[in-house]
Protein backbone atom coordinates (compact mmCIF):
# COMPACT_ATOMS: atom_id res chain seq x y z
CA UNK A 1 0.00 0.00 0.00
CA UNK A 2 1.39 3.55 -0.85
CA UNK A 3 2.41 5.59 1.86
CA UNK A 4 -0.04 8.38 0.72
CA UNK A 5 -3.23 5.76 1.03
CA UNK A 6 -1.97 5.03 4.54
CA UNK A 7 -1.60 8.32 5.32
CA UNK A 8 -5.49 8.87 4.44
CA UNK A 9 -6.59 6.06 6.09
CA UNK A 10 -5.07 7.18 9.28
CA UNK A 11 -6.56 10.54 8.80
CA UNK A 12 -9.87 9.29 8.00
CA UNK A 13 -9.96 7.19 10.95
CA UNK A 14 -8.55 9.71 13.58
CA UNK A 15 -11.67 12.09 12.41
CA UNK A 16 -13.89 9.04 12.80
CA UNK A 17 -12.99 8.04 16.54
CA UNK A 18 -12.98 12.26 17.31
CA UNK A 19 -16.30 12.35 16.15
CA UNK A 20 -16.98 9.34 18.62
CA UNK A 21 -14.87 10.32 21.60
CA UNK A 22 -16.71 14.12 21.45
CA UNK A 23 -20.32 12.00 20.98
CA UNK A 24 -19.67 10.08 24.32
CA UNK A 25 -18.52 13.14 26.20
CA UNK A 26 -21.58 15.44 25.24
CA UNK A 27 -23.79 12.62 25.98
CA UNK A 28 -21.95 11.92 29.42
CA UNK A 29 -22.23 15.72 30.69
CA UNK A 30 -24.03 16.64 32.65
CA UNK A 31 -27.84 18.64 32.15
CA UNK A 32 -28.06 22.10 32.84
CA UNK A 33 -30.23 23.62 35.11
CA UNK A 34 -33.07 25.86 34.80
CA UNK A 35 -34.16 28.48 37.25
CA UNK A 36 -37.73 30.02 36.78
CA UNK A 37 -38.60 33.02 38.18
CA UNK A 38 -42.68 34.30 38.48
CA UNK A 39 -42.33 38.38 38.70
CA UNK A 40 -45.22 40.51 39.95
CA UNK A 41 -43.66 44.13 40.40
CA UNK A 42 -45.65 46.83 42.46
CA UNK A 43 -43.73 49.53 39.67
CA UNK A 44 -43.32 47.77 36.36
CA UNK A 45 -41.03 50.89 35.01
CA UNK A 46 -39.49 51.13 38.02
CA UNK A 47 -38.44 47.59 37.85
CA UNK A 48 -37.11 47.52 34.66
CA UNK A 49 -35.45 50.92 34.57
CA UNK A 50 -33.43 50.25 38.13
CA UNK A 51 -33.71 46.50 38.70
CA UNK A 52 -33.58 44.57 35.95
CA UNK A 53 -30.32 46.10 34.30
CA UNK A 54 -28.31 45.47 37.51
CA UNK A 55 -29.41 41.87 37.51
CA UNK A 56 -29.18 41.05 33.97
CA UNK A 57 -25.06 42.13 34.69
CA UNK A 58 -25.24 40.33 38.12
CA UNK A 59 -26.12 37.16 36.16
CA UNK A 60 -24.04 37.53 33.51
CA UNK A 61 -21.01 38.02 35.74
CA UNK A 62 -22.14 34.35 37.44
CA UNK A 63 -22.42 32.56 34.26
CA UNK A 64 -26.21 32.89 34.18
CA UNK A 65 -28.01 32.69 30.65
CA UNK A 66 -31.47 34.16 30.02
CA UNK A 67 -33.44 32.28 27.74
CA UNK A 68 -36.69 34.12 28.48
CA UNK A 69 -37.94 37.35 29.72
CA UNK A 70 -41.55 38.65 29.52
CA UNK A 71 -45.37 38.21 29.71
CA UNK A 72 -46.38 34.45 29.52
CA UNK A 73 -49.00 33.30 28.12
CA UNK A 74 -51.92 31.57 30.51
CA UNK A 75 -52.78 27.74 28.68
CA UNK A 76 -53.95 26.09 31.38
CA UNK A 77 -54.47 26.46 35.24
CA UNK A 78 -53.96 29.66 36.91
CA UNK A 79 -52.96 32.82 35.01
CA UNK A 80 -48.85 33.38 35.23
CA UNK A 81 -47.61 36.59 37.24
CA UNK A 82 -47.07 39.57 35.15
CA UNK A 83 -43.42 38.72 33.84
CA UNK A 84 -41.57 35.27 33.85
CA UNK A 85 -37.98 34.56 33.71
CA UNK A 86 -35.95 31.48 32.87
CA UNK A 87 -32.30 31.49 33.64
CA UNK A 88 -29.84 28.44 32.54
CA UNK A 89 -27.32 27.52 34.63
CA UNK A 90 -24.45 24.86 34.03
CA UNK A 91 -25.11 23.10 37.17
CA UNK A 92 -26.90 23.64 40.33
CA UNK A 93 -23.97 24.31 42.37
CA UNK A 94 -23.33 27.39 39.90
CA UNK A 95 -26.63 28.75 40.62
CA UNK A 96 -26.59 28.33 44.76
CA UNK A 97 -22.90 30.28 44.12
CA UNK A 98 -24.87 33.52 42.20
CA UNK A 99 -27.41 33.31 45.15
CA UNK A 100 -24.87 33.75 47.66
CA UNK A 101 -22.93 36.33 46.00
CA UNK A 102 -22.54 39.53 47.22
CA UNK A 103 -23.45 40.94 43.77
CA UNK A 104 -27.20 39.08 44.64
CA UNK A 105 -27.44 39.93 48.09
CA UNK A 106 -26.71 43.45 47.02
CA UNK A 107 -29.76 43.65 45.04
CA UNK A 108 -32.22 41.86 47.57
CA UNK A 109 -33.18 45.45 49.24
CA UNK A 110 -34.00 47.05 45.45
CA UNK A 111 -35.61 43.63 44.89
CA UNK A 112 -38.06 42.87 47.67
CA UNK A 113 -38.90 46.86 47.07
CA UNK A 114 -40.02 46.46 43.63
CA UNK A 115 -41.35 43.31 43.14
CA UNK A 116 -42.63 39.96 44.76
CA UNK A 117 -40.88 36.80 43.22
CA UNK A 118 -41.88 33.49 43.20
CA UNK A 119 -38.53 31.06 41.88
CA UNK A 120 -37.52 27.38 41.52
CA UNK A 121 -35.37 25.55 39.73
CA UNK A 122 -35.63 22.41 37.78
CA UNK A 123 -32.57 20.21 36.09
CA UNK A 124 -32.62 20.24 32.53
CA UNK A 125 -32.07 16.38 30.83
CA UNK A 126 -29.18 14.64 29.09
CA UNK A 127 -28.44 14.49 25.79
CA UNK A 128 -29.96 11.55 25.44
CA UNK A 129 -33.54 12.25 27.33
CA UNK A 130 -33.15 10.73 30.48
CA UNK A 131 -33.60 12.88 33.65
CA UNK A 132 -30.67 12.47 36.19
Amino acid sequence: MKSSHKLTITLFAGVAISGLAIHVLHAQAKPPVYYISEVTPTDMDTYTQEYTPKARAALKAAGGRTLAAGKAIQLEGDAPKPRTVIIQWDSMEQLQAWRSSAAFKELLPVREKLAKFRTFAIEGVSATGAAN
